[in-house]
């Protein structure tokens, strides 16, 4: 089952003072999608830059010519945790795994969101800084 190998990413602890379960989550969706095309490359490139800076910031730049791709990208990982873990982690009755779950879920829609609304308003020439909401409280 997919919830056994995500396991592995989440935070444990009661308390959430950091990023490092979205960080897990990026880098989960980036290790297990299959990579068939440059595009998708690119994509998952991207999940794994985030993911190496959300270990010590709740900051990062996506640089202009990135904005689209990093956009489909977080897309991917919040319609991946919603089709396939978030059922699972519902079905065994992982309060903690569904809170943090969720969170990625709407994070990353947001952040796809704002992304290629900001694309479309500079027609793709300014970069965006990215300042992530507080992770959930437990």
């Amino acid at each position: 089952m997919l919830l056994n190998e995500i396991d592995k990413f989440r935070i444990k602890t009661p308390l959430m003072n950091n990023y490092n379960f979205y960080a897990g989550y990026l880098r989960f969706v980036a290790k297990n999608t299959t990579v068939d095309s440059p595009e998708i490359q690119n994509m998952m490139a991207e999940l794994i830059y985030i993911a190496k800076i959300l270990e010590n910031d709740a900051t990062f730049t996506v640089v202009q010519n990135k904005l689209r791709v990093t956009a489909r990208a977080l897309a991917g990982v919040a319609g991946f945790l919603q089709q396939h873990i978030l059922p699972e982690i519902i079905e065994a009755k992982n309060v903690l795994g569904e809170l943090q779950t969720r969170w990625v879920i709407d994070t990353s829609m947001s952040l796809m969101s704002n992304l290629m609304v900001h694309a479309e308003l500079t027609n793709g020439s300014e970069a965006f800084v990215v300042v992530l909401p507080k992770p959930p409280v437990i």
